[in-house]
C-alpha cells in the first residue's frame, strides 16, 4: 500500500486509502507494459488483485487505479455476469472518480478533459486522444515519441528495449512486428516508441 500511496497526487491519498478501506484487495506494482497500464484479475482461488504500470506520472497512476478498482466494485456489486467495460462499469467508475474531479487534485487543464472523459467513460484510456495528449504533459519527459507519430515500415524500440516495425493500423491499435522473431503483436497507438536507424 505504501508504494500505491507514493505514486499518487497527493491530495487524493486520504480518498484512495478509505477506499482501499472500503474495499480491499491485492494491489502489485509492475515494471512498464507496452499493451496496458493497469489489469483487475480474479484467480481461481478467489484472490481478487490490480496490477497496475510504474509510472512518474502520478495522474496516469491515478485513473488507472480507479478504473481498475471500479472492476472490482461492479463484480463485488453486480456479479460476474456483467460486461467488463458495460454499464455497471461506468455507473461505478464515475461514481468513485467524481469526488476527485476538483482542482485540488487534478490540474485545471486536465480538469476538463477529464470531464468530457467520464462523461462515457471508454475500455482503456489510451482510446481517448484527448486525453492521453492531456496526461503526456505531465510525464517526466514530456518530449516523446508516440507510435501513432511513426510511418508505416518504421523501425522502432520500445521503453522496454524491444525492437519492431510498424505496421497498419488494426482499428485503434498498431499491429507491429517484433525482430528479431517477427512475431506479430498489436500495440497501443500512445506508446512511447524511439525511432531507428536500420
Amino acid at each position: 500500500m505504501t508504494e500505491v500511496l507514493a505514486a499518487l497526487p497527493e491530495k487524493s491519498k486520504p480518498y484512495i486509502q478509505n477506499l482501499m478501506a472500503e474495499w480491499p484487495l491485492g494491489i502489485k506494482i509492475t515494471k512498464e507494459r507496452f499493451s496496458k497500464h493497469g489489469d483487475y484479475r480474479l484467480h481461481s482461488n478467489g484472490k481478487h488483485e490490480i496490477t497496475l504500470n510504474k509510472t512518474d506520472n502520478p495522474y496516469r497512476f491515478l485513473i488507472t487505479l480507479l478504473h481498475e478498482i471500479a472492476h472490482f466494485i461492479a463484480f463485488e456489486k453486480f456479479g460476474n455476469r456483467i460486461k467488463p467495460h458495460g454499464t455497471e462499469w461506468k455507473q461505478v467508475y464515475k461514481e468513485i472518480m467524481v469526488p476527485l474531479l476538483h482542482p485540488e487534485i487534478f490540474p485545471k487543464e486536465l480538469l476538463a478533459v477529464l470531464a468530457a472523459h467520464f462523461k462515457n467513460p471508454k475500455a482503456a484510456t489510451d482510446t481517448d486522444f484527448n486525453l492521453v495528449c492531456a496526461l503526456h504533459r505531465y510525464d517526466s519527459n514530456p518530449d516523446k515519441t508516440y507510435i501513432f507519430e511513426l510511418d508505416e515500415g518504421e523501425v522502432f524500440t520500445l521503453t522496454n528495449g524491444r525492437k519492431f516495425i510498424r505496421g497498419p493500423q488494426r482499428r485503434k491499435r498498431f499491429e507491429c512486428t517484433a525482430l528479431p522473431s517477427h512475431k506479430k503483436y498489436l500495440v497501443s497507438p500512445h506508446a512511447v516508441v524511439k525511432r531507428e536507424k536500420i
